[in-house]
């Protein structure tokens, strides 16, 4: 079996066993366990320290949040050719992301794509992000994908709820990682499952 098969079908299992995992062991199988859901996640990340790396730059007057959400989905990966390799080798490249949004209601309302874009359902208000030179990551997890800080994309202006925000911050990642075997062919895709919280936060002028 393809790579790219092996992929879809771990995707949609872990997929859903994230978003629907554990809060607490219990010991007590007869009771059922909490779950997890995107309210929790967004809750339990605000206790969580940001790098030094994640300082933004001074303001007088602060920075405000104005928004925070959830993020399921995955990350996806294509095979590329691994330079100087004979015979030839293949290596994962990341493509985009593709995942649901949801906040702190559970609501589910919006998705985050290529670009990379977050986009909300209904109004479509959107904004898009582009990394730091040099790139602002922190590592938590070596089994995760990275943390990171990005800008909203030059030439692209934010719009609804996203007007005025300048840094999006990408935090309490799980999963997403790309697959540890090489892709066998160049025709491969992985479909990595993940999880995160990603907060958009504005200057005060």
């Amino acid at each position: 079996m393809k790579n790219s098969n092996i992929s879809r079908l771990c995707g949609r299992t872990l997929a859903f066993v994230m978003l629907m995992g554990l809060f607490n062991a219990c010991s007590d199988h007869d009771h059922p366990t909490p779950v997890i859901s995107p309210a929790d996640h967004i809750m339990l990340s605000e206790n969580l320290t940001m790098p030094g790396a994640f300082a933004l730059p001074s303001n007088p007057k602060g920075y405000e949040r104005v928004a925070t959400y959830f993020a399921v989905g995955v990350q996806k990966y294509k095979a590329q050719v691994k330079e100087g390799t004979g015979p030839v080798q293949y290596q994962w490249v990341f493509v985009a992301p593709e995942a649901d949004l949801y906040d702190a209601s559970n609501a589910k309302i919006g998705s985050h794509f290529a670009g990379p874009t977050w986009k909300l359902n209904g109004p479509g208000y959107t904004i898009m992000g582009q990394a730091f030179s040099p790139a602002k990551t922190y590592t938590k997890d070596p089994q995760s994908i990275d943390w990171l800080l990005l800008s909203n994309k030059a030439g692209q202006e934010p719009t609804g709820i996203f007007q005025g925000v300048g840094y999006i911050f990408r935090i309490a990642t799980t999963g997403g990682r790309a697959p540890v075997t090489p892709p066998t062919d160049a025709t491969a895709t992985a479909d990595v499952p993940y999880t995160a919280v990603y907060r958009f936060v504005k200057r005060i002028p």
